[in-house]
C-alpha cells in the first residue's frame, strides 16, 4: 500500500480522499493556497504545504509547486481529485517522471481519451454507439463543412476536441450560420484549451445525459458499476444526479457494459473513469470520457457498496481489482444534490463566513462537505460546498429521504441553492423520471 499521498485538490473531494487514505492507513499531505489554510482536510492532514496565493493558476494549477510538495514530504503518490489538474496529461507525465505515482490513468491514456475525436474513434471501433457526426476534425474546406452539415441535418453542434465542462460548443440551426459558428468555436477553443480542433455532430433535441462508471486495474481487468442519470442541468452544469437511471433496462445495461469493457480494455485504461452518453428514443450515443473521479461518484457507491476512492488508491499501489463484473450488485436507488454557495434564483455566487452549519442525518443519508460553523467560503473557486446523497430501497424512498434531508440542513451566513433542489424534487415530472437535459432550463424560463 502507498505510504503517503499528496492531495492535490481542495474542498469536499480533498476531504473525501483524506478519509479514504485514513481508512487504508495512508499518511496524507494537504497542499493549499494561502486562503485555504483553514479547510477541513488541511486541519486534519498529517502534513500541510502552502503552494501559492489564492488564484488557481498560482496554486492548484501550479505543477512545479505540487510536485515540490511531494518531494519535500517524501510522499509516494499524488491524487488529483476532480477538476484542476486531474485530466491534465502533462501533469500526469511530470508526476511519473519525477518518481511519484499519479493516482489515475497513464498520461498517454488521458491524451487519447481526453481528446473527443480520438475517443469517439476508439469507441466506434468497439461497437460503442456514437452521435452521427463528422467522424474527425473539420478541415479548411468550406464546401466539405457545408456538405457534412447538410448530410447530418440541422440543427448540428460544433464542439472543441479538447473541450469540457460545457465549454467549447455551439449549436447551429441553419447552413447560413454554420461557417461563422465553426470559426468562432475554433477561436474560443484555441483560447480556452490551446487547441483549435473542432468537429461536428448532429444535435439531439431532447436527450437525457446518462453516464457509466468504470474502474480498471493495471492488469487488464475492467468492471462497469452501472449508470447514472445526470440530466438535471443548468447551462451544461449538473445540478442533481441519480443512480440507477430511470427506465434503463437490465438488458440495455448489460449490452452497454460489454461494449464499454471491450473499448476501455483496448487502450489499457487504469483507475476510475466515466463514459458519458446522450440517450434518446432508446438509443445511447457516446459523447466523451472523463478520466478521473466524478463529483457524482457517491450515488454509484451507495447503490453498489463499492468505495471508488479506496479502489483508486489500491490500483495506484499496484493491487488487482478485488471484484469481477459478476460481483457487481445494484441495490436500491440513490440521489445526489449539489449544494452550492449561490443565490437559488439568480445563481450568483455567495461567498462569506458560515455562521452556522448543521448537516442532515437519518436513514440512508450521506453528507460529503468540508463546511463547518465559522468557516469562510472564499470567492476564488467553484461554489460547490457539499453534496447531500440519499439512498433508499426504491426511487420514491430516495426522493422522500432527500426532501427530508434538505429540510433539516441549516446553513446561515451565506445563500445556498437548497430551494432549487426542493423545487425540483417537488415536480411531478421529476418524480416520474426520465427527463431530458433541457427540462430544468425550460422550467426556470432560461430557454
Amino acid at each position: 500500500m502507498l505510504d503517503k499521498v499528496v492531495i492535490a485538490n481542495r474542498g469536499e473531494i480533498a476531504l473525501r480522499i483524506l478519509r479514504a487514505c485514513r481508512e487504508l492507513g495512508i499518511k496524507t499531505v494537504a497542499v493549499h493556497s494561502t486562503v485555504d489554510y483553514n479547510l477541513k482536510h488541511v486541519l486534519l492532514a498529517d502534513e500541510t504545504v502552502c503552494i501559492g496565493p489564492p488564484a488557481s493558476k498560482d496554486s492548484y494549477l501550479n505543477m512545479p509547486a505540487i510536485i515540490a510538495a511531494a518531494e519535500v514530504t517524501d510522499a509516494m503518490a499524488i491524487h488529483p481529485g476532480y477538476g484542476f489538474l486531474s485530466e491534465n496529461a502533462d501533469f500526469a507525465e511530470r508526476v511519473e517522471k519525477s518518481g511519484f505515482i499519479f493516482v489515475g490513468p497513464k498520461a498517454e491514456t488521458i491524451r487519447l481519451m481526453g481528446d473527443k475525436v480520438s475517443a469517439i474513434r476508439t469507441m466506434k471501433a468497439h461497437g460503442v454507439p456514437c452521435v452521427p457526426g463528422s467522424g474527425g476534425p473539420l478541415g479548411e474546406d468550406t464546401d466539405e463543412i457545408r456538405r457534412i452539415g447538410r448530410e447530418l441535418g440541422y440543427p448540428v453542434i460544433i464542439k472543441a476536441s479538447g473541450g469540457g465542462g460545457g465549454r467549447g460548443m455551439r449549436v447551429v440551426h441553419s447552413e447560413a450560420a454554420l461557417l461563422n459558428s465553426v470559426n468562432v468555436t475554433k477561436a474560443e477553443a484555441l483560447a480556452a484549451f490551446g487547441n483549435d480542433e473542432v468537429y461536428m455532430e448532429k444535435f439531439l433535441e431532447r436527450p437525457r445525459h446518462i453516464e457509466f462508471q468504470l474502474i480498471a486495474d493495471n492488469y487488464g481487468n475492467v468492471v462497469v458499476l452501472g449508470e447514472r442519470d445526470c440530466s438535471m442541468q443548468r447551462r451544461h452544469q449538473k445540478v442533481m444526479e441519480e443512480a440507477p437511471a430511470p427506465g434503463i433496462t437490465p438488458e440495455q445495461r448489460a449490452m452497454m457494459t460489454e461494449r464499454i469493457v471491450a473499448a476501455v480494455s483496448s487502450v489499457g485504461y487504469r483507475g476510475a473513469g466515466t463514459l458519458e452518453f446522450l440517450y434518446e428514443n432508446g438509443n445511447f450515443y457516446f459523447i466523451e470520457m472523463n478520466t478521473r473521479i466524478q463529483v457524482e461518484h457517491p450515488v454509484t457507491e451507495m447503490i453498489t457498496g463499492i468505495d471508488l476512492v479506496k479502489l483508486q488508491l489500491k490500483i495506484a499501489a499496484g493491487e488487482p481489482l478485488p471484484l469481477r463484473q459478476e460481483d457487481v450488485r445494484i441495490t436500491g436507488h440513490a440521489i445526489e444534490c449539489r449544494i452550492n454557495a449561490e443565490d437559488p434564483k439568480g445563481f450568483i455566487p455567495s461567498p462569506g463566513p458560515v455562521k452556522l452549519w448543521h448537516a442532515p442525518g437519518g436513514p440512508g443519508i450521506r453528507v460529503d462537505s468540508h463546511l463547518y460553523s465559522g468557516y469562510n467560503v472564499p470567492p476564488n473557486y467553484d461554489s460547490l460546498i457539499g453534496k447531500i446523497i440519499a439512498h433508499g430501497e426504491d426511487r420514491d424512498t430516495a426522493i422522500a429521504r432527500m426532501r427530508n434531508a434538505l429540510g433539516e440542513m441549516v446553513v446561515e451566513g451565506i445563500k445556498v441553492n437548497t430551494p432549487l433542489h426542493q423545487e425540483i424534487l417537488g415536480h411531478s415530472a421529476f418524480r416520474q423520471g426520465g427527463l431530458d437535459i433541457h427540462y430544468l432550463e425550460r422550467r426556470l424560463g432560461l430557454k
